[in-house]
């Protein structure tokens, strides 16, 4: 059998980070091209005869001939290579921060060359729909910084653990809406809130006055063992599967206290027994409830 060749398809949201993840997977030894013509993608794995290096593509609105129907398409004729191991990144981004990007920036959105950027960017993901619902991995680069989106890419795309399963953890505010990228989502809001304790409002679940407060309530103790028992259950069977990436999302009204402090510890107890674990509190500097 023909050596597999690891192919990651980047493609998403103009603005939300194409450039910044084919640069991690090239540092991280991926042969990384850009705007490759569509209709080389299903013939790319016998292009080169040489040794196969693991490949990065970058495809999006601004790719020659690029249409939904027709990357959903070549990207089912790699999979049913028995040589090619493809998968699909869709980087996502929340609109009014796509136009602060282009905005600052001063640059022209590829599909509202003559129009307002907002016109662009809806046009783009009416456009990109079907390829987002295809992805393997969304990443929802909004409020990520830069070396936290590196570690994401790195537990994720790393070539050195490809047989592990990597896990992040998020936590998050109902306020500003789920992560897109979750595949599980615990709700800790029926925990006591800190917020309403004075001394504790301008901490956070970082904090050990409030990881001791939120472990008081009655309810916690059961809920977290049963959240454990349940991961310990599914990772292997998600590993056993073949996935080798799985967001947990755990959130709470404002995203500072109680999904913060759950996050921390779930995080912690899955690192004992094992698991690669990416910790990120995405809300816990917007403020309280």
């Amino acid at each position: 059998m023909s050596e597999v060749l690891s192919l990651v398809v980047v493609t998403g949201m103009s603005g939300a980070g194409k450039t910044a993840a084919l640069k991690v997977l090239e540092d991280l030894g991926y042969e990384a091209v850009d705007n490759l013509p569509l209709d080389l993608l299903a013939r790319l794995p016998d292009l080169d005869e040489g040794p196969r290096r693991p490949m990065a593509l970058g495809l999006d609105s601004r790719t020659r001939g690029f249409r939904a129907e027709t990357l959903a398409a070549h990207l089912d004729m790699l999979r049913a290579r028995d040589d090619v191991r493809v998968r699909l990144l869709f980087l996502d981004c929340d609109d009014d921060v796509l136009h602060n990007r282009f905005t600052a920036t001063r640059r022209l959105h590829p599909l509202a060359q003559d129009r307002p950027v907002a016109d662009g960017i809806g046009l783009e993901r009416q456009l990109l729909e079907p390829v987002r619902e295809r992805a393997d991995l969304t990443v929802d680069t909004s409020h990520l910084k830069l070396p936290e989106f590196r570690e994401l890419m790195i537990a994720n795309f790393s070539l050195q653990s490809e047989a592990a399963m990597n896990v992040m953890i998020v936590s998050f505010s109902y306020r500003h809406g789920l992560p897109r990228e979750a595949d599980l989502v615990f709700d800790v809001r029926f925990l006591d809130n800190p917020f309403y304790e004075p001394a504790l409002r301008a901490l956070s679940g970082e904090d050990s006055a409030v990881g001791s407060f939120i472990q008081r309530d009655p309810a916690y103790r059961p809920f977290l063992d049963g959240v454990v028992s349940l991961l310990r259950t599914l990772l292997p069977a998600y590993a056993k599967a073949g996935k080798r990436y799985l967001t947990i999302a755990v959130g709470c009204t404002g995203g500072r206290h109680r999904s913060v402090h759950m996050a921390r510890t779930l995080a912690a107890t899955l690192e004992q027994g094992g698991a690669r674990i990416v910790l990120r509190h995405r809300d816990i500097h917007r403020g309280g409830e």
